[in-house]
C-alpha cells in the first residue's frame, strides 16, 4: 500500500473483484439466454421474450436478496478483520455468531416473502397471465430458497476476512459453473430430466447457489482457529450489531437503490409495452458485464486511497484517482464501443420477437452512450468513501438511480415515441450524476487533503 507503484497497486487489488464481480454477472445473464430459448407452445407464441419478461418482473428481489447478503457480509468482514488484528477473539467470535443470526432473520423474512407475497409483487408490474405465472414460480423459488445466497455472501467475506480471498472465490466460481451446466438441463428436460422451463432456472441458480454455500462453509468450518462457534454466539448483541451496519448498511442501501430503481423502470415501461419491459431486462444484466468490472476496480481502489488518506500521502491519493479514472475509463469506453458495435450480434444470440429485439438494440446503443460519464461517478464516490465519507456516495447514486432516472423515463415514456425515447433516461441520469459527484468530491478533497502542509506531505 505505501511502496508499490500505484498502476500495480490498483490491478493487484482490482483484479480478484473484477473477477468475482464478472461472476455474479454470470448468474444474472445466463438464466436470461436459456430461458430466451424455450420453445413456443400451441397455445403460447414468443416464450423466451415472456420468460425474460418474467424473469425482468423478479430481478428487483433478486437484487434487494444480493444487496442484504453483500451489505451484511461487508460490515462483518469489516469488523472481523478489526477484531483479528486487535486479537480479540471473543469479539470476533461474537461477530460471526451476530452475523449469522442476521442471515436467518433475512432468511425467514425472504422465505414468508416468498410464500406469500411473490404473487401479488409480480402481478403488480404485469397484466399478461402467461408472464405472470411464469414469474411467480420463478420468484417463489428464488425467495423461499434463498439461503444459499444470503449465506454464501455471509461466509465469502468471514473467509475474506482471515485472509482467503482465493478460497471464497473457488466456491463463487463452481456455483456458476454449476448454474451455467444445470440451466439447460433442467430448462429443457436433457436425459433424464423433466421439462421445467423458467422453474428449472430458478432451482439451477439455487442449487449453485447452495453448492458456493457449501464449498465455502467447508473451509470456513475448517480454519476452526480463527473462530470459535457455537450457540452461545448467536445470542443478539447491539454493540456488535451496531458495528457490524455501520459499515455495512450503506453498502446495503446503495445496492437496494438498484432494485428500487429497477421495480420503478418496470412499473413505466410495462405501461408502454412488454417489449419494452423485456428490452430493459436484457440491457440491464448484460450492461453488469461493463459495470461489474469497474465496481470492482473501484473496490481495489478504495483501499488504496484510505491507506495513503491514513498515511498522508496527498501524492499516492492523487495518483489513485489518475489511474483509477484510466483504468475505470478504459473499461467503459471499451464496453461503449463495443456495444456500439456489435449490439446486434450481441442480442442476435438472444430468442426475441423482433420488437423486442429491436428495443433491447436500441436500449443498449442509448444507454451505453453515457457508461464514459458513469465511470467517472464511480471513481469519485469511491473516493468519497476512502476518505469517510459514505454519505456523498450514498448521494450520487440517488441521483443516478432515482432522482433523475425514473422521473425522466416517466415523462419520456408518455411523449410520442416514447418507446424509443425512454431509453435516454440512463445517459442523461450519468451525466447528471457524474456534475453532482465532481462537485462533491471536490469539495471533499479540498476539505480533507488539500489542507496539508507541504512540510508534513514531504515527511511522509
Amino acid at each position: 500500500m505505501a511502496t508499490m507503484p500505484i498502476p500495480k497497486l490498483l490491478i493487484s487489488m482490482g483484479a480478484p473483484m473484477m473477477l468475482s464481480m464478472l461472476t455474479q454477472a454470470f448468474y444474472n445473464v445466463v438464466d436470461t439466454f436459456f430461458v430466451s430459448h424455450i420453445p413456443d407452445t400451441a397455445a403460447v407464441a414468443h416464450m423466451g421474450d415472456k420468460a425474460i419478461n418474467a424473469l425482468t418482473l423478479a430481478f428487483p428481489i433478486q437484487m434487494l436478496i444480493t444487496c442484504l447478503g453483500v451489505g451484511t457480509g461487508v460490515g462483518t468482514g469489516a469488523a472481523l478483520a478489526m477484531h483479528f488484528g486487535r486479537k480479540d477473539r471473543e469479539k470476533a467470535n461474537l461477530t460471526a455468531g451476530n452475523a449469522t443470526l442476521i442471515t436467518l432473520c433475512y432468511f425467514i423474512a425472504i422465505f414468508l416473502f416468498g410464500v406469500f407475497g411473490a404473487d401479488a409483487f409480480i402481478r403488480s408490474q404485469t397484466q399478461d397471465p402467461v408472464i405472470a405465472e411464469l414469474g411467480v414460480s420463478y420468484l417463489r423459488i428464488i425467495a423461499v430458497l434463498s439461503f444459499g445466497c444470503l449465506g454464501f455472501m455471509s461466509l465469502e467475506k468471514k473467509v475474506l476476512a482471515m485472509g482467503r480471498a482465493k478460497l471464497g472465490m473457488t466456491g463463487q466460481l463452481l456455483g456458476a459453473l454449476t448454474n451455467i451446466v444445470l440451466d439447460p438441463l433442467l430448462i429443457y428436460g436433457v436425459g433424464p430430466f423433466p421439462v421445467m422451463g423458467v422453474v428449472g432456472a430458478a432451482y439451477a441458480t439455487v442449487i449453485g447457489q447452495f453448492l458456493s454455500l457449501i464449498i465455502t462453509g467447508f473451509f470456513y468450518y475448517r480454519d476452526t482457529h480463527f473462530i470459535d462457534h457455537g450457540i452461545r454466539y448467536l445470542k443478539p448483541a447491539a454493540s456488535i450489531i451496531g458495528r457490524i451496519y455501520q459499515v455495512g448498511l450503506p453498502a446495503v442501501i446503495m445496492q437496494a437503490l438498484t432494485s428500487v430503481m429497477s421495480y420503478g423502470m418496470n412499473l413505466i415501461l410495462v405501461a408502454v409495452s412488454e417489449s419494452a419491459v423485456t428490452a430493459f431486462g436484457l440491457y440491464f444484466k448484460l450492461q453488469s458485464f461493463i459495470f461489474m468490472p469497474a465496481f470492482g476496480m473501484s473496490n481495489g481502489m478504495v483501499p488504496t486511497v484510505s491507506y495513503n488518506y491514513g498515511s498522508k500521502s496527498r501524492q499516492r491519493i492523487a495518483e489513485s484517482i489518475k489511474y483509477g479514472l484510466i483504468y475505470i475509463g478504459a473499461i467503459m469506453l471499451l464496453g461503449m464501443l463495443l456495444i456500439q458495435v456489435f449490439a446486434p450480434d450481441i442480442v442476435g444470440i438472444f430468442n426475441l420477437a423482433n420488437e423486442s429485439k429491436r428495443l433491447s438494440i436500441l436500449a443498449l446503443k442509448t444507454a451505453s452512450l453515457g457508461f464514459v460519464f458513469a465511470a467517472v461517478g464511480i471513481v469519485l464516490s469511491g473516493l468519497c468513501q476512502a476518505l469517510g465519507n459514505g454519505t456523498y456516495s450514498l448521494i450520487v447514486s440517488c441521483i443516478r438511480l432515482l432522482i433523475v432516472i425514473l422521473p425522466l423515463a416517466y415523462i419520456l415514456s408518455r411523449q410520442e415515441g416514447g418507446v424509443n425515447l425512454v431509453w435516454m433516461a440512463f445517459p442523461i441520469a450519468d451525466f447528471v450524476s457524474m456534475l453532482a459527484a465532481i462537485m462533491l468530491a471536490r469539495h471533499l478533497y479540498y476539505q480533507k487533503v488539500s489542507g496539508w502542509s507541504q512540510s508534513l506531505m514531504n515527511e511522509h
